[in-house]
């Protein structure tokens, strides 16, 4: 489910693989490149150890929703992913 990376986060950190953006609106209508919007759901990758006092919510293949800005976009291997903090999280799905 969740690919390993060599790549560990640090503190509360985790890296998320973004969901791919929708291609359809519920009713079929194709929605161009222009008008998708950014993902606000993905795959937590990888998860640092958690602050000194706060251990980690989240792990490796939980699904999870953030916001619409959150994170930096980064590229390992290859493949494009999300770093941010665990407070950029709003639910596990």
């Amino acid at each position: 489910m969740a690919k390993k990376l060599n790549v560990t986060p640090l503190h509360d950190r985790v890296i998320v693989k973004a969901a791919p953006a929708e291609e359809k609106t519920a009713g079929g209508i194709i929605i161009p490149d222009t008008a998708k919007e950014k993902p606000q759901r993905g795959i937590v990758i990888a998860a640092g150890p958690g602050k000194k006092d706060e251990p980690m919510s989240v792990k490796s293949g939980d699904t999870v929703l953030y916001g619409k800005y959150a994170g930096t976009e980064i590229q390992i291997e290859g493949a494009d992913y999300l770093i941010m903090r665990e407070s950029d999280i709003m639910a596990i799905v």
